[in-house]
């Protein structure tokens, strides 16, 4: 049976750094109130780049280091809950830009869990013909569907992209796996909402901005992650304790040390950047991915988790051998 392998990663992130003294001057807020409780410094904010812009770099990067020929990708998906527009979807328009006319091309909606989730996807795609490798991208740029006078939700997001090139491969390296949906928790985290008109012909709809019951998103996160990760392992046939590295959506630190003791493992294998980039949503597992393996943090052979959590409400974990 065929499996499949990630070859190369890769990000990038807008050079524009907004810090939590920046925003202090935005709204009634102060470096100390958001690090206490989220653990971010600062976050990356983009200054004219799209979603899309983000995401052909990542794809370019990982073309560049790979050496593997554009010609050769057969599917790009990009994760996302910021796209450019409803239609064309992002990975079209990269698919476009990189000159990939091999590749299907699509988006996945699932907000934080969108990168779990397009991994399992173009997994399930390089297992049969005639897919062979697949560009995997989580591309943000939430500074534009955030109103920023609500401290709230401002103080928590960045821009950034992130992602992989997989390929079939005939080892076992993906192992185990548990996507998970709750809908009837759907309003908890909503973003982009349309209305429709009452009467005929109605305004063009604007959209809203993105709102949380951030309590509800702490409470869901600290027992679904632990939950799904556990399912995961027991797909895999794997302890916990063989697992090297626990790459967590980046949504905010306190709920990361949550889940780290909820399933008793050292808080060492479950890295953090939220500091740096805020909560980046689908981009921020692979941006944490790509700082590790750039860094010689992980390294070929190491297990690692990758769980995301969010928007849906979902949860997803996947289990790799690097």
């Amino acid at each position: 049976m065929k499996n499949w392998r990630i070859v190369e990663t890769a990000s990038v992130a807008p050079q524009q750094i907004e810090t939590n003294d920046d925003l202090s001057k935005l709204m009634d807020t102060s470096d100390e109130w958001i690090q206490s409780r989220t653990g971010i410094k600062q976050r990356h904010i983009s200054n004219g780049e799209n979603t899309s812009d983000l995401a052909v770099k990542v794809a370019t990067r990982l073309l560049k280091k790979s050496g593997v020929p554009v010609g050769d990708i057969d599917l790009i998906i990009v994760a996302t809950m910021s796209p450019d527009s409803y239609t064309p979807s992002v990975a079209a328009i990269v698919q476009g830009q990189i000159g990939a006319r091999n590749a299907v091309a699509f988006d996945i909606s699932a907000a934080c869990s969108g990168f779990v989730y397009a991994l399992a996807v173009a997994g399930g795609f390089l297992m049969q013909d005639p897919f062979h490798r697949a560009l995997v991208i989580g591309s943000e740029i939430l500074s534009k569907i955030i109103d920023w006078q609500d401290r709230t939700t401002a103080v928590l997001f960045g821009d950034g992209a992130g992602g992989v090139l997989i390929e079939e491969a005939r080892e076992n390296c993906l192992y185990g796996q548990d996507l998970v949906s709750f809908g009837e928790l759907s309003d908890k985290i909503v973003a982009g909402k349309t209305k429709v008109a009452t009467d005929f012909p109605g305004r063009v709809t604007s959209l809203s901005p993105f709102s949380m019951d951030g309590r509800a998103v702490y409470k869901f996160a600290t027992h679904q992650v632990p939950a799904s990760i556990k399912r995961a392992a027991q797909d895999a046939g794997i302890e916990l304790n063989q697992v090297d590295h626990f790459l967590l959506h980046q949504a905010n630190a306190r709920i990361i040390r949550q889940v780290a003791k909820r399933l008793d493992q050292p808080l060492e294998k479950f890295p953090i950047n939220i500091n740096e980039y805020g909560n980046t949503s689908a981009a921020s597992e692979p941006l944490l991915l790509d700082e590790l393996v750039t860094h010689g943090k992980i390294k070929r052979g190491d297990t690692l988790v990758l769980a995301g959590f969010g928007g849906g409400l979902t949860t997803g974990t996947i289990i790799i051998k690097y």
